[in-house]
């Protein structure tokens, strides 16, 4: 579980910026919202973050998924660059260092880990963990100048000198320790579990274009996704779908298709040559089955309505935060759903799941209307400072004076009073190229 997560210069992000899980002092809705983690802590299953149009929202979840990808996909070569941008409206921020660092939970364990990076190397690096007191598991350093990695590891940590040559030189100075340890064949059990939790519990940004479909539905059939839940959860949300019928077909594989999935997508050299061998490639047909009058009607996945395709996806998610312990960064999350099935995947997610967490950006205010079903804590706000700079805030950060307990939260964000909405101008568009 996430306890909480910090970005320094990355993207439109210049100074550290920290999003948490920890819930504050409040017993409202404790129940479905919040759970107790080790060491007694209290986080929270979901964060909502509000904010215009190019304030930052979707930059947090983008620099998450880069912290995971650093971890998970080590580049191959020295040459490689680091694949981010830092902060551009200023002289000084492009020629600085980025920090990104993230405090999580892995098997009643607390980690914490931060690195320190450029487009060329990665420059500092160190995980602690507090078993009970806070210790060093690793330091790392980067000499620069001869592109060489330096780890040292904490004295409650065992291992040999073999062991830290062996991660010296399997981590490259583009790599992150934790990347040269999946190069690597040993085993450290501190290690792997913080490089199992990024596996395992961090999952990638869902973004509106990214193919839920087709990631729902390997799962499916891999069983990693119980297909009846699934179902399930599309009939509790109004869904017309009786059966999910899932149909393998092989085909030869088109021209040019090899090259780009290398090319554009850097699909791994086993999996080129394994589909050169084969010379076909496997093809999924989906279809719905539709109950209608005692009859049965299946119709392919692309006749289905946007709102149907997306929940299909949306389900398969909800089943595996219900099922697992994972989190899901996902992007607008509102997008081709109704409000009201918008409400219902909130709410059957906070109400079933037990240490699974959501971070999402929005633009649905309909939440902000009912005390009800939110709480200030899981609210969060992108606004842009003077220089441009992402700003993150907490509703739970607003003073008595500003947010009440009776306070229509709704209306104050519409009004501007909690930031994080657009500063838009009148309506009139002078054409002062118009023709007569």
């Amino acid at each position: 579980m996430i306890v909480n997560f910090s970005i320094q210069n990355f993207g439109s992000i210049k100074d550290k910026q920290t999003l948490s899980f920890e819930a504050d002092k409040s017993t409202h809705l404790e129940e479905h919202y919040v759970f107790e983690a080790t060491g007694g802590i209290r986080l929270l299953k979901l964060a909502l973050i509000y904010g215009a149009n190019a304030s930052g929202k979707t930059t947090i979840l983008k620099a998450l998924d880069f912290l995971r990808n650093i971890v998970l996909e080590p580049a191959k070569k020295k040459t490689d660059p680091i694949e981010f941008t830092p902060f551009l409206f200023d002289s000084q921020t492009p020629k600085q260092n980025s920090i990104i660092s993230i405090e999580f939970i892995q098997n009643e364990v607390r980690y914490i880990y931060d690195v320190e990076f450029n487009n060329h190397a990665i420059l500092q690096e160190e995980l602690t963990f507090f078993n009970p007191n806070k210790a060093t598991v690793f330091k790392r350093t980067t000499d620069v100048a001869n592109q060489f990695t330096h780890i040292t590891f904490g004295s409650k940590i065992r291992k040999d000198k073999i062991f830290e040559k062996n991660l010296e030189s399997n981590t490259l100075w583009n790599n992150t320790v934790l990347g040269g340890f999946l190069k690597t064949n040993i085993e450290l059990k501190e290690l792997k579990e913080v490089t199992d939790w990024f596996k395992d519990y961090l999952k990638r940004v869902i973004y509106t274009q990214t193919d839920l479909q087709a990631y729902v539905t390997e799962r499916i059939e891999k069983t990693e996704i119980e297909k009846e839940l699934v179902l399930n959860i599309l009939r509790k949300a109004d869904f017309n779908i009786s059966d999910i019928l899932i149909q393998e077909e092989e085909r030869d594989i088109p021209d040019g298709f090899l090259e780009f999935i290398e090319k554009q997508l850097k699909t791994p050299d086993e999996k080129i040559s394994e589909l050169k061998n084969k010379g076909k490639i496997t093809s999924v047909k989906l279809e719905f089955e539709h109950t209608v009058n005692q009859v049965t009607y299946p119709l392919p996945f692309e006749l289905e309505s946007q709102g149907t395709q997306r929940y299909y996806g949306f389900s398969g998610l909800l089943s595996l935060l219900i099922t697992n312990s994972v989190v899901f960064p996902i992007d607008e999350l509102e997008a081709s759903l109704h409000p009201e099935l918008y409400l219902h995947f909130l709410l059957s997610f906070l109400i079933n799941a037990k240490k699974s967490q959501i971070i999402a950006t929005t633009h649905n205010r309909e939440i902000l209307n009912n005390r009800d079903i939110f709480r200030n804590d899981v609210i969060w706000f992108t606004d842009k400072s003077e220089t441009c700079a992402t700003e993150l805030y907490s509703l739970s950060d607003f003073d008595s004076s500003i947010v009440r307990d009776t306070s229509n939260i709704f209306n104050a964000y519409k009004l501007g009073k909690l930031g994080g909405t657009p500063n838009l101008g009148d309506y009139y568009i002078d054409i002062s190229n118009e023709k007569n």
